[in-house]
């Protein structure tokens, strides 16, 4: 199975956009969105291009293949507006023989791991940082942000046949 993991989109049309192209291109069996999708949040600054009706649009053109959960900054209305489940605390799915946990981060993190059996994948996004590393027999996986990173690249992660890549968004078409 090949998935498309992305976090932190904070309504950017341009790095939605960005993301959009790599969708196009990878042809993913599902997009894993894992929370903060329209709204930027009362600590951030308005990313590139700030317009959620546009990132709703371009989420919604794809709703058969998301899976996503909520973020800190999700609202009800979010809910309203977006024709794919987005208020769960978290998801699972079962992925080439292994347990993936979804969460945003904001509750479970990698510091504070939910029961999962070893070999699982817990993947979350918050820290707006990438991260790819195995505790407590957890392989721990952020694919950075999508529209605010801070680690210095706009991100997203591609998981295929056991694998994850960082794909940059600063270039969506170079790759």
């Amino acid at each position: 199975m090949k998935l498309l993991i992305a976090s932190d989109i904070h309504g950017s049309a341009y790095y939605c956009g960005k993301l959009m192209e790599v969708l196009e291109r990878e042809r993913p069996d599902k997009l894993l969105l894992l929370g903060d999708l329209l709204y930027h949040g009362p600590r951030n600054d308005l990313p590139r291009d700030y317009a959620p009706k546009q990132v709703i649009e371009m989420l919604s053109a794809h709703k058969d293949i998301i899976t996503a959960v909520r973020g800190n900054c999700e609202a009800e209305v979010d809910q309203m507006v977006l024709p794919f489940s987005c208020m769960a605390d978290f998801a699972q799915l079962e992925v080439d023989g292994k347990l993936f946990h979804l969460t945003h981060g904001h509750h479970e993190n990698p510091d504070t791991l939910p029961p999962l059996p070893e070999g699982s994948v817990f993947l979350s996004g918050h820290t707006h940082v990438k991260m790819d590393e195995v505790r407590a027999g957890i392989h721990c996986i952020n694919p950075g942000s999508v529209s605010i990173p801070k680690d210095g690249s706009h991100s997203c992660m591609i998981y295929r046949g056991g694998v994850f890549t960082v794909v940059s968004l600063e270039d969506a078409h170079g790759m």
